[in-house]
C-alpha cells in the first residue's frame, strides 16, 4: 500500500500501533526519505531517539511510512515510491511531507504515526487527511537520528485520529511531557482569532468552533505573518540544499523535488541574513500575542487540499503553507484538529497555536475543541 514504503514488526505487538516516517532512522532499515537518489544507503545502524522512547513505552511500529521526496515539498506525490491515498477524498493530494503518517492514520491502519514538521509537514497532511496533526515546540522532542541532521526549523510530531492517543504519543516521544496537564479540562479559556486571509467557509467554521467551544474569543493581527513566511521559505531552501544539494550529481532526484533543490541552491548568505531579522521579530509578536490569550487559533490551510490531476498539471500549492510555515519560523507549538465545514462531507484544519514548551496546553485546548466540534 502507498501509505508505507515497508510494512515491519519491532516492539509490543499488544502494544499500540504507529508508523515511522521514512526520514527517521529505525536500525536495520536504510532511511531513504523516500527518494531513489537515497535507495542504496546502509541500514540504520541504531534507532532514533523517538523510535526508542515509543519501543521502550510499548508501542508497536508496524511500517515505514512514506513521505514526499527529501521532505521538500507540499502535495505528498511521489512517483518513486506511490503516492497515499488521501483518506477524505483520494482524488485529493494527501499532503506533503508527511503523506504516508497522515494517511495510514486517517484510514485507520495504525493508531498513531511520527512525521515531520520543517513548513508544515505534519500540519498540512493532516488537515489534508482528516487527522491530528502536532509540531511540537522547537527541541521540545528529539531529533537525533532524524534527516536532515541541522536544521532551525524541523521538528518530530505525532498523528492520530483522538486527542486521547495523540497526547499518549507525546508522552511517548518526549521526555517530561505532562500528560495529565494534555487532557486536563478547560475552564475559561480565551483564544485569540488571527486575521489572515483564507476561504470564507473555512473561516465561518473556525469562528462556530469558537462558539461552540464557548471560549471568550477575541480578533488578533500578527504583524509581520506574511513576511515569516517568506523568511521560512528562505531558511528551509538554504537547510534543505546544505542537506541534499549533493543528490542532484546523481541524476536520481525526481524533477520536481530537482527543480526546487536547483532554485534552493541561489539561497545567499543575505537572504539568510534578512529571514534571520524576520525571524526574531516575528517571534516577538507572537509571543506579544499569546501574552493577551491563552491560544491563538486559526485554519491550518487556507483552502481545502486541491487534486492530483491539478497538482501534476502544474497548479502552484506553495500557498498551502502560508499559515503553517511562520510558526516553523517563530518555533511555537502548532496542532492541525479536524474542522467541519457546513455543506460537505469533507473537513478542514484549525490550528492551535501555543505558548513556547506549552505543547500541554495545546493539546488541552485541541482536546476542548474535540468535544465541542463532536
Amino acid at each position: 500500500m502507498n501509505e508505507y514504503l515497508c510494512e515491519l514488526s519491532l516492539g509490543d505487538v499488544d502494544g499500540p500501533t504507529v508508523a515511522i516516517k521514512d526520514s527517521i532512522d529505525i536500525a536495520g532499515y536504510p532511511t531513504i526519505a523516500g527518494s531513489r537518489a537515497l535507495a542504496d544507503t546502509p541500514p540504520a545502524v541504531r534507532h532514533a531517539d523517538v523510535v526508542e522512547r515509543l519501543l521502550d513505552a510499548g508501542w508497536h511500529i508496524v511500517a515505514k511510512a512514506n513521505m514526499h521526496e527529501l521532505a521538500f515539498g507540499m502535495t505528498g506525490i511521489n512517483d518513486y515510491t506511490g503516492t497515499p491515498l488521501n483518506p477524505q477524498d483520494p482524488s485529493r493530494i494527501p499532503g506533503g511531507s508527511s503523506s504516508g503518517s497522515a494517511a495510514a492514520v486517517g484510514r485507520g491502519l495504525v493508531d498513531a504515526a511520527l512525521g515531520t514538521d520543517t513548513g508544515g509537514s505534519i500540519r498540512g497532511p493532516a488537515a489534508c487527511c482528516g487527522t491530528i496533526g502536532l509540531k511540537p515546540t522547537f527541541a521540545r522532542v528529539s531529533r537525533r537520528g532524524v534527516a536532515p541532521t541541522q536544521t532551525t526549523l524541523d521538528c518530530v510530531g505525532p498523528f492520530a485520529r483522538e486527542m486521547r492517543v495523540l497526547a499518549q504519543t507525546m508522552a511517548a516521544i518526549t521526555a517530561g511531557f505532562d500528560l495529565a496537564a494534555a487532557v486536563a479540562p478547560v475552564h475559561n479559556g480565551t483564544v485569540g482569532v488571527v486575521t489572515v486571509d483564507a476561504s470564507p467557509d473555512i473561516l465561518d467554521a473556525v469562528i462556530r468552533a469558537a462558539s461552540l467551544a464557548r471560549l471568550v474569543a477575541r480578533e488578533l493581527d500578527l504583524p509581520g505573518f506574511t513576511d515569516a513566511f517568506e523568511a521560512g521559505l528562505t531558511v528551509i531552501n538554504a537547510e534543505t540544499w546544505q542537506a541534499f544539494g549533493h543528490l542532484l550529481e546523481t541524476g536520481k532526484v525526481g524533477a520536481g523535488v530537482d527543480t526546487r533543490l536547483q532554485a534552493a541552491s541561489l539561497t545567499t548568505a543575505a537572504h539568510i541574513e534578512a529571514a534571520e531579522t524576520v525571524r526574531r521579530r516575528f517571534t516577538r509578536v507572537v509571543d506579544q500575542a499569546l501574552d493577551l490569550v491563552d491560544v491563538l487559533i486559526l485554519p491550518t490551510l487556507p483552502a481545502l487540499p486541491i487534486t492530483v490531476e491539478a497538482a501534476r498539471s502544474g497548479a502552484s500549492v506553495i500557498q498551502m503553507s502560508s499559515l503553517i510555515r511562520p510558526f516553523n519560523l517563530s518555533g511555537h507549538p502548532a496542532l492541525s484538529l479536524p474542522l467541519p465545514l457546513a455543506g460537505t462531507h469533507l473537513k478542514a484544519g484549525l490550528q492551535i497555536v501555543g505558548r513556547h514548551g506549552a505543547d500541554e496546553q495545546v493539546c488541552a485546548f485541541a482536546a476542548h475543541f474535540e468535544a465541542a466540534l463532536r
